[in-house]
């Protein structure tokens, strides 16, 4: 009885807020409702990685949705009871309806159907040794299919978007069909398998590329649990659950909500095609970009000379470097999307890569029409002698030296192009590249043999138009042009100006011969280093003979080197016997002796010496 007072007090201040609460929501009605989306299946994924299930530790996994659960109870002012007093409080229709509400109170349902859920497969690993906790284990799973319920409830209002609907109904049906597993009823066990596999799915194929991932590894996930509940119930209805895809009544209104789902992600992130694939854009800066560069083309054509075509290519190519590091900034921080790079490195490219390969061909397209740009600038001012006379603008004079080696830097972004990752798998792209590689090769080759006949090499400089001719053939014979660069036109003009081209070069050397011969005839006098001796076969005039010292023998001859004194070593030194000395020897040794000791007993006698003193 003494606890009723105030009892009854929290019930009318409840009263009273939820009044207020309805007043709120009356006065606010023609505010903008906020949508909320909730991507269920990857929050759950994102933290039983980070909490323990990595390892199997599903101990560890509650304890975190229990401190989850108080944190979020405090941040969104929803206590159940105070220090003295337990009052149970869920989350209702109402906290979502408010002005100040948050996507978070739909995270305190999942919490505790996690925690339920968690602390059912702790218990799963124990009962393999203690089978009365097989009871605690179903009531688990009772608990967290009661929160999933709850979740679900919360979620099919029209405060959540579509796609939180789908995964919360198919969250929902997940943990049903565990718990009818574990009670070992397979026909519904399989239905709510099923069902939460097909909702996967759907979504799966209604998400950009890069989000596909989670909800195809947890279709995967699903397939052997499948498997055991069509063993358990028979063969005989193994086609019924395959089917269930087709009825409508079982998922309701699955194909409207996934349809919805799609056109909510169409709206969210842009989309852009290269090469007969849409790839989902997702930075801003990136769909910046692409907006931008869609009346570059117009824009180009309106500016008045090349300098300010190349000042906006220029510029646009800073916007592109931008956009590219944007992408990579969002691989680097997003986890996701790191995860399924690596993941994919040795198979096809996910959307980001995708986007990345594109924005990456982008700007190597700009920076090929902006040096085909500088090409046509230099043109201007190009003497070229195999062109019609024209009206050449004033300034500094290009020589073709210049137009060869802008097309050597042409070469090297083409290069670039068919590096790109991810690219080099694709057969037709290669193919591409390669026949716009040959075109600009052609060029090359001609500029480089106008660069040699203006140093008079003619034969080789025929080799250079032969070679050019057969670039530019085979680059006009390619099955798959280059869409972007198609230079076909321009490869055929060439290939009728090298025709005339390399005969003129092939008759300028004939001529030059020809006047080689002529000046030995009319007598030109013509200086040459060799002795006359050594050139008696060939006439040529030589003033030198008639001078003070004529070149005609050299009468010291040159140095030759030649072999030098060979060194000779005595080896027989070692096999030569000399005749003993030993009587010779002896014989000094005994004069020395007799000496010593006369010259010793006449100091003894007289006392010299050191032995007096001793």
């Amino acid at each position: 009885m003494v606890e009723s007072k105030p009892e009854k007090a929290d019930a009318n201040k409840e009263n009273v807020d939820s009044v207020q609460e309805d007043m709120e929501v009356e006065e606010t009605g023609d505010v903008t409702v906020k949508v909320f989306t909730v991507e269920i299946l990857r929050v759950i994924k994102d933290m039983q990685l980070q909490h323990g299930l990595r390892h199997g530790d599903y101990q560890r996994y509650r304890g975190y949705c229990s401190r989850r659960v108080k944190r979020l109870r405090k941040t969104l002012n929803l206590p159940q009871g105070d220090r003295r007093h337990y009052k149970k409080r869920d989350v209702t229709l109402v906290n979502l309806e408010r002005t100040d509400s948050d996507e978070r109170f739909l995270h305190i349902p999942l919490m505790l159907a996690e925690r339920a859920w968690s602390y059912a497969m702790q218990l799963r690993q124990e009962s393999n040794t203690e089978l009365r906790k097989r009871f605690h284990l179903i009531e688990k799973l009772r608990k967290s299919c009661v929160y999933a319920l709850q979740l679900q409830e919360l979620c099919g209002s029209d405060r959540c978007d579509a796609r939180t609907k789908l995964e919360a109904e198919a969250y929902s049906a997940w943990i049903h069909g565990s718990l009818h597993f574990e009670l070992k009823l397979w026909q519904s066990a399989a239905e709510n398998l099923k069902k939460a596999q097909v909702i996967y799915e759907n979504l799966a194929q209604a998400m950009p590329e890069e989000e596909q991932t989670v909800y195809r590894a947890k279709v995967e996930e699903l397939k052997p649990s499948l498997r055991y509940c069509a063993y358990n119930v028979g063969e005989s209805s193994v086609n019924d659950l395959l089917e269930m895809r087709g009825q409508a009544g079982l998922l309701g209104n699955l194909s409207h909500l996934v349809a919805q789902t799609k056109a909510e992600s169409m709206e969210a992130f842009q989309m852009t095609e290269w090469r007969g694939r849409s790839v989902t854009v997702r930075p801003e800066k990136v769909r910046l970009f692409l907006l931008s560069i869609q009346e570059l083309g117009k824009s180009i054509e309106k500016a008045k000379d090349f300098p300010a075509k190349i000042e906006l290519l220029e510029s646009v190519l800073l916007d592109c470097k931008d956009a590219i590091a944007a992408i990579k900034d969002e691989i680097k921080q997003d986890p996701k999307l790191r995860q399924s790079s690596t993941e994919a490195g040795s198979g096809g490219l996910i959307g980001i890569q995708y986007l990345l390969a594109y924005m990456s061909y982008t700007r190597l397209k700009l920076t090929l029409d902006r040096n085909l740009l500088l090409v046509a600038q230099a043109k201007l001012t190009l003497d070229d002698p195999n062109t019609a006379a024209k009206t050449q603008q004033a300034g500094k004079k290009t020589k073709p030296q210049d137009l060869s080696r802008l097309y050597e830097i042409i070469l090297q972004n083409v290069t670039e192009m068919q590096q790109l990752s991810g690219m080099e798998t694709d057969g037709s792209y290669q193919a591409e590249m390669e026949s716009l590689a040959l075109s600009f090769r052609a060029f090359r080759c001609y500029y480089i043999a106008i660069t040699l006949v203006a140093m008079k090499r003619w034969r080789e400089a025929v080799a250079m138009y032969e070679r050019s001719k057969k670039y530019a053939t085979e680059a006009v014979a390619a099955k798959t042009p280059c869409t972007d660069f198609d230079v076909r036109d321009e490869l055929k003009q060439l290939i009728a100006t090298i025709e005339g081209c390399k005969f003129s070069a092939h008759a300028y050397s004939v001529l030059e011969d020809d006047n080689a011969d002529d000046t030995v005839l009319f007598g030109k006098s013509q200086k040459s280093s060799k002795p006359l001796y050594e050139r008696l076969s060939h006439y040529k005039e030589d003033a030198s003979l008639n001078s003070r010292n004529p070149n005609v023998f050299k009468l010291v001859p040159e140095m030759e080197p030649i072999p030098a004194k060979p060194l000779f070593f005595d080896l027989a030194l070692n096999f030569v016997e000399f005749p003993s000395l030993e009587d010779n020897i002896e014989q000094k040794t005994a004069g020395k002796g007799t000496t010593a000791g006369m010259s010793g007993f006449v100091k003894g006698l007289f006392g010299w010496g050191g032995g007096a003193g001793k």
